[in-house]
């Protein structure tokens, strides 16, 4: 039996993509959502406020989460992960965020402009729960539910089949790229995407340890959620 030709059990890649495909299926579905809104309240003349949706996303991708919680063994923090690999983390998670305001050109772009999350009220203040709600999901939830999928399971999963079986320092470089292309076309801002997935793929390699990257991601998307709500940059949410 070949390297690539082993099966892994269905269960740990279950736990690892459906979080994400649920978080998924939210935002298609969200990109619906102002035409039926603006039908529902026609229909019903009662506001509703699509908004919290995302607070229903968060809350249902990490009650997957926590359900599948002992399959994540990769969570489990090594001591072989140094010093230096925590201090690149925070290194590399700030300089994605800074990448991500600037590479927003039109040609780095996926799709049309839309206005993004924006939590003001009708009088144009910050409705502070929205707020919370945005940067705990997207700092907390999401880095997690991401790179259990991106980094754990597929640059793995590329190289061999039976994922869990491969040290993530023996992945190939062909798999980081390949996932790191992957990862970037998920998102509006694709370049900005896969230099992310690029520096969040090489600290999984060289670490060895889902954590430091998932510091990295945690980092910049709380970074960014700051700098949206002190700008009012709200299209980059």
């Amino acid at each position: 039996m070949t390297r690539t030709s082993m099966r892994p059990p269905l269960r740990p890649v279950l736990a690892r993509g459906l979080p994400f495909a649920c978080y998924i299926v939210f935002l298609v579905v969200a990109s619906s959502l102002p035409t039926l809104q603006t039908e529902s309240e026609l229909a019903s003349g009662l506001p509703i406020d699509l908004r919290w949706l995302y607070a229903m996303q968060i809350t249902l991708v990490l009650g997957i989460l926590v359900i599948f919680r002992r399959d994540y063994l990769e969570l489990e923090v090594p001591k072989s992960v140094r010093f230096a690999d925590w201090c690149l983390s925070l290194l590399l998670g700030a300089g994605v965020f800074v990448m991500w305001i600037n590479l927003d050109s039109g040609w780095m772009t996926l799709g049309e402009a839309r206005s993004g999350f924006v939590p003001t009220n009708d009088a144009g203040k910050i409705d502070w729960p929205l707020v919370l709600v945005r940067i705990f999901g997207a700092a907390a939830v999401v880095p997690v539910m991401e790179e259990l999928f991106w980094r754990s399971f597929v640059q793995r999963w590329i190289d061999q089949k039976d994922f869990l079986a491969l040290a993530p320092a023996a992945g190939s470089l062909r798999a980081l790229l390949l996932t790191s292309l992957v990862f970037g076309f998920e998102h509006g801002l694709w370049l900005a995407g896969i230099f992310a997935g690029l520096a969040y793929g090489w600290l999984y390699r060289r670490s060895s340890s889902l954590w430091p990257p998932i510091v990295a991601h945690s980092l910049t998307n709380l970074l960014l959620g700051v700098w949206v709500v002190r700008t009012g940059q709200w299209h980059f949410w």
